[in-house]
C-alpha cells in the first residue's frame, strides 16, 4: 500500500532554513506528482507545492508554489530515493504547521515546523 513518510520538522528561529524529506513506498513513485501541504492549528490543509513527473537529468522537474511560499520554498525529488524534498528559506512564524507530503488521495503523518524565536 501507499506510504508516504515526512521527516525534517523542527524549532527555528525566524529567518532559519530548514529541509523537509518525504519517503515514498508502494507505488511507482517517478510516475506521480508529489504536493506538500501544510495545516496550522485551527485552520485548514494548505496547497503549498507540487513537482511534477517530467523532467530528467537536463531538464528541472515543472514546479508551483502557493504565493505564500513563492521565492522561499524549492521542491525537489529524487526518483532513485523515492524521496520529495521542501528545501524552506527565510522561514517566518506564519509558516508554523503541520507539513504534510501527498500523492493522490494518499497523505503521511506530517512532520510539525515551528518558527519561533
Amino acid at each position: 500500500q501507499v506510504q508516504l513518510v515526512e521527516s525534517g520538522g523542527g524549532l527555528v528561529p525566524p529567518g532559519g532554513s530548514l529541509r523537509l524529506s518525504c519517503l515514498a513506498s508502494g507505488f511507482a513513485f517517478s510516475r506521480y506528482a508529489m504536493k506538500w501541504y501544510r495545516q496550522s492549528p485551527g485552520k485548514g490543509l494548505e496547497w503549498v507545492s507540487t513537482i511534477s513527473t517530467d523532467g530528467d537529468a537536463y531538464k528541472d522537474h515543472s514546479t508551483t508554489y502557493a504565493d505564500s511560499v513563492k521565492g522561499r520554498f524549492i521542491t525537489s525529488r529524487d526518483n532513485l530515493k523515492n524521496t520529495v524534498y521542501l528545501q524552506m528559506n527565510n522561514l517566518k512564524p506564519e509558516d508554523t504547521a503541520r507539513y504534510y507530503c501527498s500523492m493522490g488521495q494518499s497523505r503521511g503523518q506530517g512532520t510539525q515546523v515551528t518558527v519561533s524565536s
